[in-house]
């Protein structure tokens, strides 16, 4: 398969207020090309945030996507996110293959990760 492009799209019961997190929390940058809750995350890579029917409530299985964000600076990501009242369940946690990941609950108590390559 040769794909042009992208998208892994969250549901929620409150799809308004995972946008606001989204948005004003992690602070992703739009996508409106794509629609209203549509965030660029790379070229050709979307993150979008809607409504569905079957959703209810939170997360079931929150470990079963992990939602990836890679970072230049952890650190200072993390400590931005945990001002804003963000929850971490894992800091700072070292990887074999030389990363760092920091992994955070968003409102619908889904896992997103925070991932800082360092080559050993």
């Amino acid at each position: 398969m040769k794909t042009t492009g992208f998208i892994v799209n969250v549901t929620s019961d409150n799809p308004d207020r995972l946008k606001k997190f989204y948005s004003e929390v992690v602070q992703l940058t739009p996508n409106p090309n794509i629609g209203e809750g549509a965030y660029e995350i790379a070229p050709g890579s979307t993150f979008m945030i809607d409504g569905h029917s079957e959703v209810a409530g939170p997360a079931k299985e929150p470990a079963r996507m992990l939602i990836n964000f890679f970072v230049d600076d952890l650190d200072a990501e993390q400590k931005r996110l945990k001002s804003q009242g963000v929850t971490f369940i894992r800091e700072e946690g070292k990887e074999y293959w030389g990363g760092i990941i920091s992994t955070f609950l968003d409102p619908d108590g889904n896992y997103c990760q925070l991932i800082q390559y360092k080559p050993a």
